[in-house]
């Protein structure tokens, strides 16, 4: 298991666009990410970097492995 990237909300955007997900609506500076089979919805914050915690959360919730994820960048 590698370490986690440092990027940034729309980095994470793209390469969850990549497995499926597309953005359904934006709400500030939090964009909201949705994929309807199998379903899933996210919310990821439109930040320069992406705290770790907070990276690590997301790519839990897409159901993805941190390798699948650092694959998708």
């Amino acid at each position: 298991m590698s370490g986690l990237p440092r990027i940034s909300g729309r980095e994470c955007v793209k390469a969850l666009g990549k497995a499926g997900f597309y953005l359904k609506r934006q709400e500030g500076s939090h964009m909201v990410l949705r994929r309807d089979n199998p379903f899933g919805q996210l919310v990821v914050p439109d930040h320069k970097e992406l705290d770790r915690g907070t990276l690590r959360a997301i790519i839990r919730q897409s159901g993805l492995s941190i390798d699948e994820f650092t694959k998708l960048l």
